[in-house]
């Protein structure tokens, strides 16, 4: 798998593709400087040579990797989201909460700026 639309042909419902999608376009539009690439067989977003978002599914929901978990967890647990150790989950059939989503990015792009390693 090579292509974001090589990825989302994964996800096997149309409507739950759509959501994958807008927020993955959402992510492109609003921030034009990140690029867009599949590793580990999901789309990451990168920052020169560092990771700062990516994501995967299930088959309920959007996974989301921002690369830590734990500054985020109030937030994501107050916008209705589970999580894990590494990844939170946004139901296909929930609403995204952007602003959480430019928290983290922004977050993650000043905190990386400047790294040449991929991870922290």
């Amino acid at each position: 798998m090579s292509t974001v639309e090589q990825w989302l042909d994964t996800i096997a419902v149309d409507d739950n593709r759509a959501f994958a999608r807008k927020v993955l376009d959402w992510i492109g539009a609003t921030y034009p400087d990140l690029r867009c690439e599949i590793k580990w067989k999901q789309p990451m977003f990168i920052a020169d040579k560092t990771f700062i978002i990516g994501f995967s599914h299930s088959k309920d929901n959007l996974l989301v990797a921002p690369e830590v978990i734990e500054p985020y967890q109030e937030a994501i647990v107050a916008a209705g989201y589970t999580h894990g150790k590494k990844l939170f989950r946004i139901p296909f059939a929930g609403e995204v909460n952007y602003e959480l989503l430019a928290q983290i990015i922004d977050t993650n792009i000043e905190e990386k700026k400047g790294s040449t390693r991929f991870w922290r």
